[in-house]
């Protein structure tokens, strides 16, 4: 007897490969039948003219903390998600070491989530241990940060790495590797990351191959610099033999609007040469960040509490104002291509009567230039506030969407406070009902294809992303006319509509929004393959 039957759907496999109708069988949380299933079965479910995918992916967000403040968390869930891949952007909770934990912790937080207790993880082997150990809902897998990486060897110091620091930061990346991270994640725009050398960065991916990993990196500029930063990241990835994903590929700033075909003109030449090269993209035509990104790279040298203190001192704030006024050609100017009207406040802890608006609004309303309104927001808040900032073409996302190789991702932020930005809560029903259903910029079995099979396979993340027999059952039953995203900008904390049931290894989590609190999420651990040439050193 079957544990569950899921029957007269229109089964859509993952595969890429036209829907048929059919029936899917679970026992035991996995996937025993499909199509025909002539047994007996405690639960049956009724699917007429619903969509019955595999569980989707979000291949890209910053859930690191969230998973663990609320392991029963249904934001992903209620879009249909199944598994989220952490560790994003060289940002992550570990490793984490007492000399630097401070400096960590002020860093990441805004991104990847707050915390009212203390962190009891020092690898990344042991935070992938309390995620084991947190009864989470949904699946999760994660990389080993390289910004998280290099502060606990050498703070934000502003400089490349001596012979010895990078020993110790092979070291700790071959360690979370064979704990199961599926690979290593830079974020060139943040600091520290911006501080590191390709040839730095070369050496150090230089582990990845023995375990079969990926680079999967924030590229350094993606505004005047996209250009150069694509080509860099390819040179990083061909010299170090591996393979590359491209997170969130964009064109920042009206002025470079457009330059998303040139970007992927670059990568196809290199994949016709035969490197591996892949991207993502989320559905929506504005980004969210920590507001102190926004500054010069020195400015966050030494860290937040540094970079505070530079903000205090009068010729290094009016430092920082020159060079935030003026287009730079060593590091993109997010402020000049996007504009102050453009960058809105989503999160922060004291002035919450200024959510929802824009750095410009503010300073209007106060009477101060827009510059200083920033930088004694920041000094008032410590550092920690999350804007949300429109800077992209709707044009250039959809060109990326469609692309063979991208997959959809949501690039949430783990802060959930104040007004976040909307694809925290509705990035998949906003695909199918945007870019399936309205504009037809994907076939039905594209988009599901970009949101299952492809981020499993690209990521190495087991037997899930398929309905075939033998696969866990993640799966999720939506309706395609009705399916779509409620959250919006300003009212962002709304769970979207359409989707019915959602399954984790078997079992429904998910039933018309209500949340089941099965706990039957995983961390998943990639599967290391060590090449017989290669021995084991640090």
């Amino acid at each position: 007897m079957l544990d569950t039957i899921i029957k007269n759907g229109r089964i859509v496999d993952g595969t890429g490969n036209p829907w048929f109708f059919g029936s899917v069988g679970i026992k035991e949380g996995v996937i025993t039948h499909i199509g025909s299933v002539d047994v007996d079965s405690k639960e049956i479910i009724d699917a007429k003219g619903q969509i019955v995918a595999p569980g989707f992916i979000d291949g890209h967000s910053h859930s690191d903390l969230l998973v663990l403040n609320n392991p029963q968390i249904d934001i992903k869930l209620q879009q249909g998600v199944t598994t989220e891949v952490v560790g994003n952007c060289g940002l992550a909770p570990a490793p984490f070491v007492n000399k630097y934990g401070k400096l960590l912790k002020e860093y990441v937080e805004p991104v990847i989530g707050d915390t009212q207790w203390e962190w009891t993880w020092e690898t990344v082997e042991e935070y992938m241990s309390a995620l084991d150990r947190a009864n989470i809902s949904e699946n999760v897998s994660t990389y080993v940060a390289h910004g998280a990486v290099r502060i606990a060897v050498m703070g934000f110091e502003n400089r490349p790495a001596t012979r010895e620091e990078l020993d110790e930061m092979k070291y700790i990346l071959e360690e979370g590797m064979k704990a199961g991270a599926i690979g290593l994640s830079i974020g060139l725009l943040y600091s520290p990351g911006r501080y590191a050398t390709k040839e730095e960065l070369a050496e150090l991916c230089s582990i990845l191959p023995k375990y079969n990993g990926i680079l999967s990196t924030h590229i350094r500029g993606e505004g005047n610099n996209l250009t150069p930063s694509i080509k860099e990241v390819i040179w990083i990835a061909e010299k170090s033999g591996i393979s590359l994903h491209i997170s969130h590929l964009k064109a920042a700033g009206k002025r470079n609007w457009g330059g998303v075909i040139e970007a992927l003109n670059i990568i196809e030449e290199a994949r016709s040469r035969g490197m591996d090269i892949t991207c993502d993209v989320y559905p929506y035509d504005a980004g969210s960040t920590s507001l102190t990104t926004l500054l010069p790279p020195w400015a966050l040298e030494g860290g937040v509490p540094a970079c505070l203190g530079r903000i205090r001192n009068t010729s290094l704030r009016n430092k920082i104002k020159n060079e935030i006024s003026e287009e730079q050609e060593d590091w993109d100017n997010l402020v000049v291509s996007t504009g102050w009207d453009n960058v809105i406040i989503s999160s922060i802890t004291k002035n919450i009567q200024f959510e929802g608006m824009s750095i410009l609004e503010i300073s209007q309303l106060i009477g101060e230039n827009p510059i200083d309104t920033a930088l004694d927001l920041l000094l008032e808040e410590d550092g920690n506030i999350s804007i949300v900032y429109y800077h992209m073409s709707s044009n250039d996302v959809e060109q990326v969407i469609k692309w063979d190789h991208s997959l959809i991702i949501s690039d949430s932020l783990g802060c959930q406070t104040g007004k976040p930005h909307p694809r925290t809560f509705g990035t998949f029903p906003r695909l199918f009902a945007k870019y399936v259903r309205q504009n037809r910029t994907l076939s039905l079995e594209q988009a599901i294809r970009k949101v299952t099979s492809f981020p499993v396979q690209r990521f190495k993340l087991g037997k899930r992303g398929l309905l075939v027999p033998g696969y866990w059952g993640d799966i999720t039953i939506f309706n395609h006319e009705t399916i779509s995203d409620c959250a919006t900008y300003e009212q962002p904390v709304q769970y979207p509509e359409g989707i019915s049931y959602v399954f984790v290894k078997g079992v429904k989590t998910i039933d018309h929004r209500r949340n089941l609190c099965t706990s039957h999420g995983e961390m998943i651990k990639a599967k290391t393959l060590l090449c017989s040439c290669h021995s084991l050193h640090v």
